[in-house]
């Protein structure tokens, strides 16, 4: 199976987000000529309480006077592309395609503002039921987003099992297309995380799951990051975005059949069911957060920047990225001290 569908999808979308851009430069650097601030940010199909953001409006309600548009993407490095196209302010990519992005060749100028979630059990190398191990993946064609999250973790999962990458076919494919080979019998095995995740487990089983990749030393998440140049721009819609997310998480704690009713309305799934997925994650509040195993508080930045340099020391040995960052950079990278205004 080539990459060639994936590279044209790719710079179709790329073409489409240089036309929005060239569209909205009519008006004021970051308006739409009606005098609003522009807001573009990115999400994904993940039951999280970013959906409940999304669903809800909280961030519409709490900035009237701004312009906010919300585009899907499939995978955190289609959202790296798009921050490097200039098309997105705010978005939520996974911890790999960050680490990625941080580091060299991409390099991109962004900072993490939020944890989305610790992933668990919603994210896993689904396989045939007659392949019982990942050793038996060996001359196999298995899928997986490259540079997402799940990629990164089905590599730690064959270094940990002792199978070399090289020994089977690995496909780059979007969990959606995934699903699609898998149902075309084209593959036999996936690293994807649900809704897909969920269709893949009816008619096979988990080799693995992210839970335990993490519990075997490799820790992922999703997160929220910020371009500088916005947050420095922008100080006041940066702060309304994390409250935002803060009252969702809150709400997901609090009330998970009122959250659930969002993300299913987003995810077109049975509240029940998109309760149950919501369930799967670790979501942390703004306070949480600002804890030393997370992201830390000003001038103590938290444990999150040595995963984030740890899985670029794993990256750079599977060849993914040029060269590892300082810790130093990885700290840096942490908006401490926009999370420390939202947790007060």
């Amino acid at each position: 199976m080539s990459a060639r569908p994936r590279t044209l999808r790719l710079a179709a979308a790329l073409a489409a987000l240089a036309l929005a851009a060239t569209a909205c430069a009519g008006g004021s650097a970051d308006g739409d000529g009606s005098g609003k601030t522009r807001v573009r940010i990115a999400y994904q199909a993940i039951p999280n309480a970013d959906l409940v953001v999304k669903n809800q409006r909280l961030l519409e309600k709490a900035l009237p006077d701004a312009e906010i548009t919300w585009t899907k993407f499939d995978s955190g490095a289609d959202v790296n592309t798009a921050v490097i196209g200039g098309a997105v302010d705010l978005g939520l990519a996974g911890s790999s395609p960050v680490t990625k992005g941080l580091s060299a060749p991409l390099d991109i100028p962004y900072q993490v503002l939020w944890i989305h979630d610790v992933i668990g059990d919603n994210e896993a190398l689904a396989a045939r039921k007659e392949i019982t191990s990942l050793a038996q993946l060996k001359g196999r064609k298995v899928a997986a987003p490259f540079g997402s999250t799940a990629h990164y973790s089905l590599l730690a999962a064959l270094d940990k099992a002792g199978v070399d990458p090289s020994s089977l076919t690995l496909l780059d494919l979007q969990p959606p297309d995934a699903l699609a080979a898998w149902q075309r019998g084209d593959i036999d095995a996936a690293y994807v995380w649900t809704p897909s995740l969920t269709e893949l487990l009816k008619d096979g089983h988990p080799l693995t799951t992210s839970r335990q990749v993490a519990a075997d030393g490799k820790p992922t998440a999703d997160l929220g990051v910020v371009t500088d140049a916005f947050a420095a721009k922008h100080p006041e819609i940066v702060d309304a975005w994390v409250k935002a997310q803060d009252t969702a998480v809150r709400q997901a704690k609090s009330d998970p059949e009122k959250a659930a009713k969002s993300i299913g309305a987003e995810l077109n799934l049975p509240p029940a069911e998109a309760q149950r997925q919501l369930g799967q994650l670790v979501l942390l509040t703004a306070e949480q957060q600002s804890g030393p195993e997370y992201l830390g508080t000003p001038g103590k930045p938290g444990a999150l920047a040595g995963n984030l340099r740890d899985a670029a020391v794993f990256l750079k040995t599977q060849q993914a990225v040029d060269a590892v960052p300082e810790l130093s950079a990885f700290q840096q990278a942490l908006a401490v001290e926009e999370l420390a205004r939202a947790a007060k």
